[in-house]
């Protein structure tokens, strides 16, 4: 992905987001947090590595702590912005 196309990347990650939650993405709203679409510690790192072999990115997340991460996951667009982030970064 050479350039950064908002509404492809927005609508690629709520793809990965409603497969990992096993819904549809019309349930995935800007707002949702990850807890209320369903997706456990263990999803969130399937998403991590989703995010990293899609858009071919690193994604700064330890999954032996979450917190301290600077990847922010807190809500669907908070994922959404900084993925965008990190693909403005490697270009």
């Amino acid at each position: 992905m050479s350039t950064l196309d908002v509404e492809s990347v927005h609508a690629r990650v709520v793809g990965i987001l409603a497969e990992q939650a096993a819904v549809d993405a019309a349930e995935v709203k800007e707002d949702s947090s990850l807890e209320e679409l369903g997706i456990d510690s263990l999803g969130v790192v399937e998403l991590v590595f989703a995010i990293e072999e899609t858009f071919d990115i690193q994604v700064p997340f330890n999954a032996n702590d979450p917190t301290a991460s600077e990847f922010d996951v807190s809500s669907v667009a908070t994922v959404v912005s900084a993925i965008e982030d990190l693909i403005r970064a490697k270009t």
